[in-house]
């Protein structure tokens, strides 16, 4: 008599390969970036920074999936480091907006080639039809599981 399945087959689970891509892509990702002695985060922030200046540090947390904590730390690095500037003083309540510097400009510049090449590796097999069909489907499975 076969054993009954009460797992999910990790060889059909859509959700586990996407994890596995995730993971993959991630560590290509960080392997781009080490050389520019940053990570994804810290790229992360400063493409957020550069798309939508002025952010906070709740904002920047939210935007790079990392705990407001964490961006906190990070920001006080990127501030040191000459990549971000922040207001002396708040300009409403406790928030300090965030904004790149020139240096973070050229920074970010290096960073977005570096990940621009992971993405494309990435999907150097995929036709642009199969590009848009695997956005559309993303973006579907993220609305399934979004809430509201």
């Amino acid at each position: 008599m076969a054993q009954e399945q009460n797992g999910i087959d990790l060889e059909t689970s859509l959700g586990y390969l996407i994890k596995e891509a995730s993971s993959a892509l991630r560590v290509a990702m960080e392997k781009a970036l080490r050389p520019l002695d940053m990570t994804i985060t810290h790229y992360s922030c400063l493409e957020l920074l550069s798309q939508r200046p002025g952010l906070s540090n709740s904002e920047l947390a939210r935007g790079t999936f990392v705990t407001r904590q964490s961006m906190n730390v990070l920001l006080q690095t990127l501030e040191q480091s000459g990549d971000v500037s922040r207001a002396p003083a708040p300009t409403s309540g406790r928030v300090l907006p965030t904004q790149l510097t020139d240096q973070g400009r050229e920074r970010l510049v290096l960073a977005t080639g570096a990940v621009r090449d992971v993405e494309e590796r990435m999907l150097a097999d995929l036709s642009e039809a199969d590009r848009a069909t695997a956005r559309r489907i993303l973006r579907s499975m993220k609305a399934s599981l979004s809430d509201g």
